[in-house]
């Protein structure tokens, strides 16, 4: 999956995903890549695009089920590396993703949920696709917690919108 960050740097800038979770940022110079590793891609960020031009920070909107005390509870989980917990899950969401208004009204989310046991190890027990729309086509299984996704939230740099 190849991702642009902004049009006039379409030719030098492009994000390719090899899997799910193996993503590298490549910075292309007449094929030869100059940014590799996460130290180089932070500096590309900040140096090449600068912080002003990235794109808006997203979270990802969940629900959240125990079915064992009936609470159901609503989580926002900021896209990227920081998780959010309910239950001994930790909940991840990589990325994000909602159409634009003028389409039908769809929500991605990227989920990585782990189950952490008592000697402190966790098991990953999810990994994968959400749609908003499609709960059942690609849930959560799990005895104790249901977890699906609402929708995507943009966050600008004085609030969410």
């Amino acid at each position: 999956m190849i991702l642009l960050f902004k049009k006039q740097y379409s030719s030098a800038l492009q994000k390719a995903c090899v899997a799910s979770a193996v993503c590298a940022l490549l910075l292309l110079d007449q094929g030869q890549v100059l940014a590799a590793s996460q130290e180089d891609i932070q500096a590309v960020k900040t140096t090449v695009i600068g912080q002003e031009d990235l794109p808006p920070k997203s979270i990802a909107v969940l629900r959240a089920l125990d079915k064992i005390t009936a609470r159901i509870t609503e989580l926002q989980v900021p896209t990227g590396d920081e998780g959010v917990s309910f239950g001994n899950l930790l909940i991840k969401s990589p990325q994000c993703r909602s159409n634009p208004p003028e389409e039908t009204p769809e929500s991605f989310v990227l989920l990585t949920i782990d189950e952490l046991k008592k000697n402190g190890q966790s098991e990953r027990i999810f990994s994968g696709w959400m749609l908003a729309s499609s709960p059942a086509l690609n849930p959560l299984e799990h005895p104790v917690y249901d977890v699906w996704a609402i929708n995507c939230r943009t966050v600008s740099g004085a609030g969410s919108e």
